[in-house]
């Protein structure tokens, strides 16, 4: 059963690996966003003088919608018992 069935799962055969396979590269995304985060606050005044500033602080937020967005995906699917 895919994703984009729309069949729920039954209540006993919910499969760990799936959510797993899901929830795991969403906690990456997360550390990435820290990773980027300490990176530009660290480097601000070097990534300013080589006028990067704007790029990476725009990965940033980019990154942090990514991040979210898979949250809220996958918490919506597990409370419609897709996941």
């Amino acid at each position: 059963m895919g994703i984009s069935d729309n069949r729920k799962q039954p209540a006993g055969k919910k499969s760990m690996a799936l959510r797993a396979a899901w929830i795991i590269p969403n906690v990456l995304c997360y550390f990435l966003l820290i990773y980027i985060g300490i990176f530009v606050g660290k480097n601000a005044e070097g990534l300013e003088e080589i006028n990067q500033l704007g790029i990476w602080l725009f990965m940033l937020i980019v990154m942090l919608m990514v991040s979210a967005f898979g949250t809220f995906r996958i918490v919506h699917w597990i409370k419609k018992g897709k996941l």
